[in-house]
């Protein structure tokens, strides 16, 4: 079965074509992707504008598919379904991939499916060379998101812990933009942190022993003010460095411990990382060296499947295609979708 993905949740307009026919190969049923970001156009604004994203995707719709289909040598006619992201995202931009791949199915005759955005992150290590087996926890960390999940299988979700305010994507973008570094925050804060001394300030590790939800606003706060009794958003590059290396130490800590809390409670000995904070060498090289000492492995995406793309809509479409599931002619987003409500598979 050959699936269309499209993704446009939010800034990035991702479009990919699965084939399951070529599950097992080296590149696991990835035929071919491409990807459109608008960091550019909403960098200027220091974060996501929702209406220009809209539009964008709007505009980038139509030529990314046709380079698509010319990078796998494919033919519409050859494609057998579409998944598109369905939700959580901005309404606007969620609403122009699956009205177009709604009505592109209608015109091809073959059925189509709304994606959960984040189940196509979790399940997007299962496209790499050694995919996890379930059971396993799931960290989805990303600008929107951060979320400790125990899957048990396709569609069957336990939410362990979650954000009660910022997540850490947005906590990254916010402490960049404080220290005059451009969207998004992430790679920018890692590059900054690079040679720096992490252990030089100690910030918090927000609600470490309480339970296993997150809070990073706190997180906000502190860095602001250590930035403000440093100067270091203007003043001594190395102050500016520093403050981003215990930064980023500090929340992948954070990450890191309550990881290692889930994997405990839950009795399992996976972990799954997944969304585009878990590009974060940081933070993998912690996980790996921490979870070897109670005998447990991480697996995550190939690092072009961190970030928001088309291949993990592909991907989580078929599974749910392959189980009989499809959406009707009705067109419908849900910006706000708890991963439990999802069916199983």
């Amino acid at each position: 079965m050959k699936v269309l993905g499209l993704e446009t949740s939010c800034d990035e307009t991702g479009l990919a074509i699965f084939d399951s026919e070529q599950m097992g190969s080296d590149n696991q049923g990835l035929v071919g992707q491409v990807l459109y970001s608008q960091i550019e156009l909403h960098a200027l604004y220091g974060g996501v504008v929702p209406e220009l994203a809209s539009r964008d995707h709007i505009r980038k719709l139509v030529p990314l598919l046709n380079e698509l289909l010319e990078q796998c040598d494919v033919k519409k006619s050859e494609i057998d379904a579409i998944a598109y992201t369905k939700g959580p995202g901005l309404i606007g931009a969620l609403m122009t991939g699956a009205l177009f791949g709604r009505s592109l199915a209608y015109g091809l005759g073959i059925p189509a499916i709304g994606v959960h955005h984040m189940e196509g992150h979790l399940l997007a290590p299962l496209m790499g060379a050694k995919p996890p087996a379930f059971p396993f926890v799931s960290l989805l960390v990303s600008g929107g998101h951060t979320q400790l999940i125990a899957a048990h299988g396709i569609g069957q979700y336990e939410i362990l812990g979650e954000s009660i305010d910022d997540a850490a994507g947005e906590c990254f973008d916010k402490a960049a933009k404080m220290l005059g570094l451009p969207y998004p925050g992430g790679p920018n804060i890692a590059k900054l942190a690079e040679n720096s001394d992490q252990n030089t300030y100690d910030l918090p590790r927000p609600m470490l022993h309480r339970g296993l939800d997150f809070s990073f606003s706190g997180m906000k706060t502190a860095v602001h003010n250590l930035i403000k009794d440093t100067d270091g958003s203007d003043s001594d590059p190395q102050v500016r460095a520093d403050i981003a290396a215990s930064f980023q130490h500090a929340m992948v800590d954070t990450l890191v411990k309550k990881c290692v809390k889930a994997l405990k409670q839950v009795s399992m000995s996976r972990l799954v990382i997944a969304g585009g904070v878990s590009a974060n060498t940081h933070l993998r090289e912690t996980l790996e060296a921490e979870l070897a000492k109670i005998n447990a492995t991480v697996h995550y995406a190939p690092p072009a499947l961190c970030t928001d793309n088309g291949a993990m809509i592909a991907y989580a479409g078929f599974e749910r295609l392959q189980a009989g599931q499809a959406d009707d002619l009705a067109v419908s987003c849900i910006p706000r979708w708890p991963m439990t409500e999802l069916p199983a598979v």
